[in-house]
Order: C-alpha cells, then sequence, then structure tokens
C-alpha cells in the first residue's frame, strides 16, 4: 500500500513539474521579443565615475502627493510639478504656497509653455493636449496617420510655436497594458523600438513624423539654435541629436550623421528626461541603473518572455541609485553627480533656475533641491 501511494505521489509531482515547465516556456505573453546585443557595461568609470554629489539634498514635502516626475517654471515665476495621482501642483520656488494647479485624472509625463503661457501636455494615455489660461483642456494630437498615439511621454515647444513630442512605444499603450510602469517594463523586454518623434505645427494642426526605431523614445529638448532635438533613447542607454529637419528616419538603418547621431552612448543607466539648463549645458536624469542580468537577457529573446512569467516578486529590480548628468551639444560630459545610497529615488531629471538644481523623481514623496555653486 505504502508503495503505491509513494508511486502515485511521485507521479503526481512529476506531472505538477511538467505542468510548472511547460507553462515557463510556452504561456502565452504579450511580448515578442527581439534579440538585440546590449553594449559592453562600463560602469560607473571615466565620466561617470562613482561620487557623493547628491547625498545631503534639501526636500519640499509634497503633503500626500508623490513622483514629481517633471518640473517647470512656469511664465508666471511659480513652480510647476506633474505628480503620480495626475494632479499638477504649483509652489513658489521655495516650496511654499504649495496647491494644486489642475488635476488631469491620470498622469501627466511631461509639459511645456508656449509662447502665450498655455501648458502643452504629454498625457501618456490621452495624447498631446493643451491647457489654456482658464484651464480648458483640449487634445492637440490623439492619432497620427489614423492610428492612435500610444505613449505620449515628453515635450518640447520652439520659439516659432512648433510642438515637438515623444511617442515612447508603438506597441504598448498604457490604458491597454495596466499603466505607465507596466507598459514601459514590456517595451524594455520586447525591445521592438518603436519609439518616434513627432513634430505638430499649430498653424496647420498637422503632425508629422521625424524619426521612428527608438528603443523607448523619452525625453527631449531643443538645441539652442532650435534646429536640433536631444532625445533619451531609455532602452538604448544613450541620447540622440536629431535635426529637425528629419522625415520619416528609420534609426534602425543607419541614419545619415547630418540628421542624427548618438551624443551621449553606453550611459550606466536608464535616462529619461532631458531638461535645458543655463549657460548651453543640458542635463539629463538616469532613473535607474543598469541591470547585467537584463543586458545578458538582450541576446535571448526565450529567456525574457520566460521572465515575464514569473511573479514580479521574483523580479530583481536595479536598485535605487540617484545620478543625473549635464552635458554641451556636442556629448562632452560637464557635470556628473551621483548618489550611491540612492536616498532620493529615481531621479528622472534635472530643472535648472538661477540659483537652484530641483531633481525630479518617478516616486519620491518630495522634491529635493541644492543650491547652485
Amino acid at each position: 500500500m505504502l508503495k503505491k501511494i509513494l508511486t502515485r505521489g511521485t507521479i503526481g509531482l512529476f506531472l505538477l513539474l511538467l505542468a510548472v515547465l511547460a507553462y515557463l516556456l510556452f504561456a502565452p505573453v504579450a511580448i515578442q521579443p527581439v534579440a538585440w546585443q546590449a553594449p559592453p557595461y562600463t560602469g560607473y568609470t571615466g565620466a561617470h565615475a562613482r561620487n557623493h554629489e547628491l547625498s545631503g539634498l534639501q526636500v519640499i514635502s509634497l503633503g500626500n502627493e508623490s513622483g514629481p516626475e517633471h518640473i517647470l517654471p512656469g511664465p508666471d515665476g511659480k513652480l510647476y510639478a506633474a505628480v503620480a495621482s495626475g494632479a499638477i501642483l504649483r509652489m513658489q520656488p521655495d516650496g511654499s504656497q504649495l496647491d494644486t494647479w489642475m488635476s488631469m485624472g491620470e498622469r501627466v509625463l511631461g509639459f511645456a509653455f508656449d509662447a502665450r503661457g498655455r501648458m502643452i501636455v504629454a498625457m501618456p494615455s490621452r495624447g498631446l493636449l493643451m491647457i489654456d489660461q482658464d484651464k480648458k483642456v483640449s487634445d492637440l494630437v490623439t492619432q497620427v496617420n489614423q492610428v492612435p498615439v500610444q505613449f505620449v511621454d515628453a515635450v518640447v515647444v520652439a520659439q516659432n510655436g512648433k510642438i515637438y513630442f515623444t511617442d515612447a512605444t508603438q506597441r504598448f499603450g498604457v490604458n491597454a497594458f495596466g499603466g505607465v510602469l507596466n507598459a514601459s517594463m514590456l517595451d524594455f523586454l520586447e525591445h521592438s523600438c518603436t519609439g518616434r518623434v513627432l513634430e505638430y505645427d499649430p498653424a496647420s494642426a498637422g503632425t508629422r513624423v521625424l524619426a521612428d526605431g527608438f528603443c523607448f523614445s523619452n525625453g527631449i529638448a531643443l538645441s539652442q539654435d532650435e534646429q536640433h532635438l536631444f532625445v533619451s533613447e531609455t532602452a538604448g542607454y544613450r541620447v540622440w541629436k536629431l535635426s529637425i529637419l528629419a522625415d520619416k528616419l528609420q534609426l534602425q538603418n543607419p541614419p545619415n550623421p547630418q540628421l542624427a547621431s548618438v551624443v551621449l552612448d553606453n550611459l550606466p543607466g536608464f535616462p529619461d528626461n532631458l531638461m535645458r539648463g543655463t549657460d548651453g549645458k543640458l542635463w539629463v536624469g538616469i532613473v535607474k541603473p543598469r541591470s547585467a542580468d537584463f543586458d545578458k537577457m538582450s541576446v535571448k529573446p526565450w529567456l525574457r518572455s520566460l521572465v515575464l512569467r514569473l511573479p514580479r516578486s521574483m523580479w530583481k529590480v536595479p536598485q535605487d541609485y540617484g545620478h543625473v548628468i549635464a552635458f554641451d551639444e556636442t556629448g562632452k560630459v560637464l557635470k556628473d553627480m551621483q548618489d550611491p545610497s540612492g536616498a532620493y529615488p529615481e531621479t528622472s531629471g534635472v530643472t535648472e533656475t538661477a540659483d537652484r538644481l530641483y531633481l525630479q523623481s518617478l516616486r519620491a514623496r518630495s522634491i529635493a533641491w541644492l543650491a547652485k555653486k
């Protein structure tokens, strides 16, 4: 009898293990992973040598709000911040008189002001929007060539009124794939590189594609002469310089260097927001360090599918690590500031004013800042 019980138990265990294996290998997943070769990871060396220049930051409490992912001074001299709840906060530069200027219901990832003081908003779930002085919200771009935009991420406005923005992925819209974080992770794991940079012309209400093929096009900033754009390619660990004359450029083919070139390459983390600073510099936030395990999976698409079948609690997420970089328009690193402890987590960017650097974050419950030296 005992022998029969053990035999049945052994068979049951074997069948269970077989079912688990079949699930891990063959269960449907949302991604169709593409093989790619991650650049060799050189770590925190050279211009990115490990340092502690972001340690000991001062903070502005946001009360019950969190995730000041984008911060910008407004035409009224006040500081505006888009947070995780969907609110757009407004405050004095020292953080006083904090209030909710607007509640959008869902997260805003980027915004800019046009010459008339209207806020141009990148809302991933909806598209490119405009908020006028009376707080009336209008849709500017919800689709391109009759296809809905999926993940509008960042926006900048030129002096001539043209608006440039990123559509981070055409594969994983935030509405269909569980929000900003989940859609981003799916795109990183698939690595099909469908991110775009687009131009909206208010004069004609027309939208055109400047370039396609970014591996998650994220932050965007204009050059000083406004003839080029700088674009963070988050899943490619790099920053591009793109001519505004580009038209339907495909980055998966070697582009004409006069139209597109990489100015920052093989970064030690995932670049996020791009912001113009003072004295001609640009700032990029490194939201998370690179993962050696993730890089090793670049040539193993099947392994990325397997990871997606595992519970999220088993995923190895990169540690928090504060990191922001200032560079010039040739890609020369001017300043590299870090906090290995990650006390201020997920540094998505920097807003530079005459006397302060404000740090942006995907998750923090405050705005961190330090006085300029």
